[in-house]
């Protein structure tokens, strides 16, 4: 039987405490993120935001996406790429939306590629944990890894996270990203320092 690794563990127990959440904590906890980030003046005079649609029981994006589109921040969304990496596509839109691989969902704009998230101003990265230091616990895949080494080191990354998903530390190898900020419902936005 193979030992499961450190970040294996605290993946496990997120997703376990992210599925006995009700659907209207999850949904509250989802508004008062948005809140928070909308709020936020680097993302008030952001011209471009790269983000993503929540996926399952993560904390809900779906209307952050909109009002930030409806005020006329250029929203980029990624595609998963069979490599593992992502493309870029803009949002316009709830309809501009289709099931992509494993049911996420990805904007049908053209492809912009890889490296168009080197023109955010911001980063809306998801996360399983984050730590203080911003050290972020991803699914495991690296997408996010890779395309947080191609944003330069002013840009404003936040990973969205539900309050007990901050974590005093996170268990983190050499390649992993670390954020400038989390946003949490209970705590807002943060700013990580390491």
């Amino acid at each position: 039987m193979q030992d499961i690794s450190p970040k294996q563990n605290v993946r496990l127990a997120v997703l376990r405490a992210r599925e006995a959440m009700s659907v209207r904590e999850r949904a509250d906890a989802g508004r008062f993120i948005r809140d928070a980030v909308l709020g936020r003046p680097e993302v008030e005079m952001a011209a471009s935001v790269a983000a993503y649609v929540s996926f399952g029981t993560e904390p809900d994006t779906r209307s952050l996406l909109f009002a930030l589109w409806k005020r006329g921040t250029y929203v980029l969304l990624p595609l998963l790429l069979p490599g593992g990496d992502l493309d870029w596509a803009s949002y316009e839109g709830p309809d501009s939306l289709t099931a992509g691989r494993f049911g996420l969902l990805e904007p049908t704009e053209p492809r912009r590629g890889v490296d168009a998230i080197k023109a955010a101003d911001v980063v809306l990265a998801p996360a399983l944990a984050v730590s203080p230091s911003g050290l972020r616990l991803g699914r495991g895949g690296g997408s996010y890894d890779r395309a947080l080494a191609r944003v330069g080191p002013n840009i404003l990354t936040v990973g969205l996270v539900y309050d007990a998903e901050l974590l005093d530390s996170v268990p983190a190898e050499p390649h992993d990203q670390r954020l400038r900020a989390v946003v949490t419902p209970s705590g807002g936005f943060q700013e990580c320092h390491s």
